[in-house]
Protein backbone atom coordinates (compact mmCIF):
# COMPACT_ATOMS: atom_id res chain seq x y z
CA UNK A 1 0.00 0.00 0.00
CA UNK A 2 2.85 2.37 0.82
CA UNK A 3 4.41 1.62 -2.56
CA UNK A 4 1.17 2.63 -4.42
CA UNK A 5 0.90 5.83 -2.38
CA UNK A 6 4.55 6.59 -3.17
CA UNK A 7 3.90 6.15 -6.90
CA UNK A 8 0.88 8.45 -6.74
CA UNK A 9 2.88 11.03 -4.83
CA UNK A 10 5.68 10.84 -7.43
CA UNK A 11 3.20 11.12 -10.28
CA UNK A 12 1.53 14.09 -8.59
CA UNK A 13 4.91 15.79 -8.10
CA UNK A 14 5.81 15.19 -11.76
CA UNK A 15 2.49 16.66 -12.97
CA UNK A 16 2.90 19.59 -10.58
CA UNK A 17 6.40 20.36 -11.93
CA UNK A 18 5.22 19.99 -15.56
CA UNK A 19 2.36 22.43 -14.92
CA UNK A 20 4.79 24.85 -13.35
CA UNK A 21 7.11 24.69 -16.37
CA UNK A 22 4.35 24.89 -19.02
CA UNK A 23 4.06 28.71 -18.95
CA UNK A 24 7.80 28.99 -19.51
CA UNK A 25 7.62 26.79 -22.60
CA UNK A 26 4.51 28.41 -24.09
CA UNK A 27 6.17 31.57 -25.51
CA UNK A 28 8.64 29.35 -27.37
CA UNK A 29 5.82 27.40 -28.97
CA UNK A 30 3.88 30.57 -29.83
CA UNK A 31 6.81 32.34 -31.49
CA UNK A 32 6.31 32.97 -35.22
CA UNK A 33 8.02 30.43 -37.44
CA UNK A 34 9.34 33.20 -39.69
CA UNK A 35 10.94 36.57 -39.35
CA UNK A 36 8.90 39.35 -40.91
CA UNK A 37 10.75 41.54 -43.36
CA UNK A 38 8.73 44.71 -42.93
CA UNK A 39 8.10 46.63 -46.13
CA UNK A 40 9.62 50.04 -46.57
CA UNK A 41 7.43 52.75 -45.09
CA UNK A 42 5.24 54.33 -47.77
CA UNK A 43 6.80 57.37 -49.43
CA UNK A 44 3.59 58.81 -50.83
CA UNK A 45 -0.14 58.87 -50.13
CA UNK A 46 -2.58 59.41 -53.01
CA UNK A 47 0.16 61.00 -55.09
CA UNK A 48 1.48 63.29 -52.35
CA UNK A 49 4.92 62.82 -50.76
CA UNK A 50 4.91 61.63 -47.14
CA UNK A 51 7.19 63.09 -44.49
CA UNK A 52 7.88 60.89 -41.44
CA UNK A 53 6.80 62.27 -38.06
CA UNK A 54 8.11 61.39 -34.62
CA UNK A 55 5.69 59.52 -32.41
CA UNK A 56 4.07 61.55 -29.64
CA UNK A 57 4.97 60.48 -26.10
CA UNK A 58 1.75 58.50 -25.61
CA UNK A 59 2.21 56.85 -29.03
CA UNK A 60 5.80 55.91 -28.22
CA UNK A 61 4.74 54.24 -24.95
CA UNK A 62 2.16 52.26 -26.92
CA UNK A 63 4.67 51.40 -29.68
CA UNK A 64 7.18 50.12 -27.12
CA UNK A 65 4.71 47.36 -26.17
CA UNK A 66 3.10 46.84 -29.58
CA UNK A 67 3.96 43.49 -31.26
CA UNK A 68 4.90 45.13 -34.54
CA UNK A 69 5.93 48.50 -35.94
CA UNK A 70 4.19 51.87 -35.57
CA UNK A 71 4.96 54.78 -37.92
CA UNK A 72 3.52 58.29 -38.29
CA UNK A 73 3.73 60.50 -41.36
CA UNK A 74 2.10 63.52 -42.97
CA UNK A 75 1.34 64.51 -46.54
CA UNK A 76 1.17 68.15 -45.48
CA UNK A 77 -2.54 68.07 -44.65
CA UNK A 78 -3.32 64.65 -43.19
CA UNK A 79 -1.62 62.67 -40.43
CA UNK A 80 -1.28 58.97 -41.17
CA UNK A 81 -0.46 56.19 -38.73
CA UNK A 82 0.75 52.84 -40.08
CA UNK A 83 0.78 49.83 -37.76
CA UNK A 84 2.43 46.71 -39.17
CA UNK A 85 2.18 43.37 -37.36
CA UNK A 86 2.59 39.67 -37.97
CA UNK A 87 0.56 38.20 -35.08
CA UNK A 88 -3.08 38.73 -34.10
CA UNK A 89 -3.26 40.98 -31.06
CA UNK A 90 -5.90 42.79 -29.06
CA UNK A 91 -3.46 45.74 -28.95
CA UNK A 92 -4.69 46.63 -32.44
CA UNK A 93 -7.86 48.43 -31.43
CA UNK A 94 -10.18 50.93 -33.13
CA UNK A 95 -8.94 54.50 -33.56
CA UNK A 96 -12.20 55.69 -32.00
CA UNK A 97 -11.06 54.11 -28.71
CA UNK A 98 -7.82 56.14 -28.85
CA UNK A 99 -9.65 59.36 -29.60
CA UNK A 100 -12.18 58.74 -26.80
CA UNK A 101 -9.27 58.07 -24.43
CA UNK A 102 -7.79 61.45 -25.40
CA UNK A 103 -11.07 63.19 -24.55
CA UNK A 104 -12.62 63.46 -28.03
CA UNK A 105 -16.31 63.01 -28.72
CA UNK A 106 -16.98 60.58 -31.59
CA UNK A 107 -19.58 61.63 -34.17
CA UNK A 108 -21.05 60.23 -37.39
CA UNK A 109 -19.35 56.82 -37.50
CA UNK A 110 -19.92 55.15 -40.87
CA UNK A 111 -18.41 52.99 -43.61
CA UNK A 112 -17.14 54.81 -46.73
CA UNK A 113 -15.48 53.92 -50.01
CA UNK A 114 -12.53 55.95 -51.26
CA UNK A 115 -11.71 56.89 -54.88
CA UNK A 116 -10.19 53.40 -55.40
CA UNK A 117 -13.39 51.78 -54.03
CA UNK A 118 -11.60 50.57 -50.86
CA UNK A 119 -13.85 50.36 -47.81
CA UNK A 120 -12.91 52.38 -44.69
CA UNK A 121 -14.47 52.93 -41.27
CA UNK A 122 -14.68 56.70 -40.76
CA UNK A 123 -15.84 59.05 -38.01
CA UNK A 124 -15.48 62.63 -36.88
CA UNK A 125 -13.79 63.42 -33.58
CA UNK A 126 -14.32 66.69 -31.71
CA UNK A 127 -12.55 68.17 -28.68
CA UNK A 128 -12.35 71.78 -27.50
CA UNK A 129 -13.72 73.11 -30.81
CA UNK A 130 -11.21 71.11 -32.91
CA UNK A 131 -12.65 68.56 -35.35
CA UNK A 132 -10.89 65.87 -37.36
CA UNK A 133 -12.14 63.25 -39.77
CA UNK A 134 -10.58 59.85 -39.08
CA UNK A 135 -10.69 56.82 -41.39
CA UNK A 136 -9.11 53.41 -40.83
CA UNK A 137 -8.76 49.95 -42.33
CA UNK A 138 -6.65 46.81 -41.95
CA UNK A 139 -5.22 44.89 -44.92
CA UNK A 140 -3.77 41.38 -44.80
CA UNK A 141 -0.98 39.82 -46.88
CA UNK A 142 -3.49 38.57 -49.46
CA UNK A 143 -5.15 41.95 -49.93
CA UNK A 144 -8.29 41.21 -47.90
CA UNK A 145 -9.38 44.19 -45.82
CA UNK A 146 -11.21 44.77 -42.56
CA UNK A 147 -12.90 47.92 -41.31
CA UNK A 148 -12.87 46.99 -37.65
CA UNK A 149 -10.27 45.48 -35.36
CA UNK A 150 -12.56 42.85 -33.86
CA UNK A 151 -13.48 41.20 -37.18
CA UNK A 152 -9.80 41.31 -38.20
CA UNK A 153 -8.69 39.76 -34.91
CA UNK A 154 -11.10 36.85 -35.11
CA UNK A 155 -10.41 36.21 -38.81
CA UNK A 156 -6.67 36.17 -38.05
CA UNK A 157 -7.07 34.09 -34.89
CA UNK A 158 -9.17 31.50 -36.73
CA UNK A 159 -6.79 31.31 -39.71
CA UNK A 160 -9.08 33.06 -42.22
CA UNK A 161 -6.67 35.99 -42.61
CA UNK A 162 -2.90 35.72 -42.79
CA UNK A 163 -0.24 38.30 -42.04
CA UNK A 164 1.66 40.32 -42.07
CA UNK A 165 -1.08 42.92 -41.69
CA UNK A 166 -1.05 46.69 -41.99
CA UNK A 167 -3.52 48.95 -40.24
CA UNK A 168 -3.76 52.46 -41.68
CA UNK A 169 -5.39 55.39 -39.88
CA UNK A 170 -5.79 58.76 -41.63
CA UNK A 171 -6.71 61.89 -39.66
CA UNK A 172 -7.77 64.95 -41.68
CA UNK A 173 -8.54 68.37 -40.17
CA UNK A 174 -12.07 69.69 -40.72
Amino acid sequence: MARAESRWASLFALVFVACGLAPLLRPLAAAPAHVVAWPEPPRSWHGRALRPLALAEVEQRFADRFPGRVMRATDGDNVLVFRDLDVPTRMLHPAADCYRGLGYRILEARLERDAERALWRCFEAERAGRRVRVCERIVDAGGASFTDASSWFWAAQLGRSHGPWQAVTVASPL
